[in-house]
C-alpha cells in the first residue's frame, strides 16, 4: 500500500488531498496543529475508506514541530504534499515582522526541510513524489504571500530539474481562490470576488492528481486561472501589480 504524508490535512486543500488519497488506497500521515481535529478526521478517513491514518500533531512554524515531521519523514513515503499555510490582510507595512518571517518559515524553510527529508529515501526506492502547494498569487505581485509561493514555484521547478530522468516527481500546484477555511482565518474580505472565480477543494485536488501523473511540474487547475495566469505573464509587471490588488493573494 502507497503512502502519503499531507501537512495542513484538516481543512480546505489539504482534507481534499486526504479524501482523494484515501479513496486511492493510500495509508496517510497528517499534519497538522489541532489534535483533536486530526483524532476526527484520522477516524472519518480510516470508518470510510478502510485504510491505515498516522496522525501527528505538529506546528511547522517551530523548530520542534518541524523536526517531528522530517523525522517521520526519513522513515519513508511515497508521497509528500506540503499544503499548510496561512495568509494575512495587511500591507507589507502594516504588518508586523514576526508575522512576515512566519510566513516564510512555513510557505519556505517548512517546504524546502520537508521536501529534504523526503527526497533521499524516494531517490533511492525509485519512486516518489512531492507536490508543494503555492498559488496563482506566486505570477503576481502582492506582498510577501505572492513572493512566498513564487518561491515555491520556482523551488520546485528546480528540484524537478535535478531529478529529471528519476522516478521521482515534484510539482507546484497553484490553485486560484478555492473555498474553504482559508481567507475566513486570515480576516479576508473575499466579498467582490466574482463567483466564477471559486473552485472547490476536491476538484483542485483531481486536476492536480491528473498533472502529477502527467509529469508536470506547475499545475494550474482551471481553465479560467490558465489564461489568468498566462496573460499576466505576457504583460508588464506593474499592471499585474494593480491587478492583484484585486485578485487578493490565493
Amino acid at each position: 500500500m502507497p503512502s502519503a504524508l499531507i501537512t495542513g490535512a484538516t481543512a480546505g486543500i489539504g482534507a481534499a488531498f486526504a479524501r482523494r488519497l484515501a479513496a486511492d488506497g493510500f495509508s496517510l500521515v497528517l499534519v497538522a496543529r489541532d489534535e483533536k481535529r486530526l483524532a476526527s478526521r484520522a477516524e472519518e478517513l480510516h470508518l470510510r475508506y478502510g485504510v491505515a491514518v498516522e496522525t501527528l500533531p505538529a506546528d511547522l512554524t517551530a523548530e520542534d514541530g518541524l523536526a517531528a515531521v522530517e523525522e517521520r519523514l526519513r522513515e519513508g513515503v511515497d508521497l509528500l504534499v506540503n499544503n499548510a499555510g496561512f495568509g494575512h490582510p495587511g500591507a507589507f507595512l502594516d504588518v508586523p515582522v514576526a508575522d512576515e518571517l512566519r510566513m516564510l518559515k512555513l510557505h519556505c524553510e517548512a517546504v524546502l526541510r520537508l521536501t529534504l527529508a523526503a527526497l533521499p529515501g524516494m531517490r533511492e526506492r525509485g519512486r516518489g513524489a512531492v507536490v508543494n502547494v503555492a498559488s496563482v498569487a506566486a505570477f503576481f505581485t502582492r506582498g510577501t504571500y505572492s513572493a512566498s509561493k513564487a518561491w515555491v514555484v520556482n523551488f520546485s521547478e528546480s528540484t524537478a530539474a535535478e531529478l529529471a530522468g528519476s522516478r521521482v516527481r515534484i510539482m507546484a500546484l497553484c490553485p486560484g481562490f478555492v473555498r474553504t477555511e482559508f481567507h475566513d482565518r486570515a480576516s479576508m474580505d473575499v466579498s467582490g470576488i466574482p463567483g466564477f472565480l471559486w473552485l472547490s477543494a476536491d476538484s483542485v485536488v483531481d486536476e492536480a492528481m491528473r498533472d502529477l501523473a502527467l509529469g508536470r511540474r506547475v499545475s494550474v487547475p482551471d481553465l479560467r486561472y490558465k489564461a489568468i495566469v498566462a496573460v499576466g505573464r505576457l504583460i508588464p509587471r506593474g499592471v499585474t501589480g494593480r491587478i492583484s490588488q484585486r485578485l487578493g493573494r490565493r
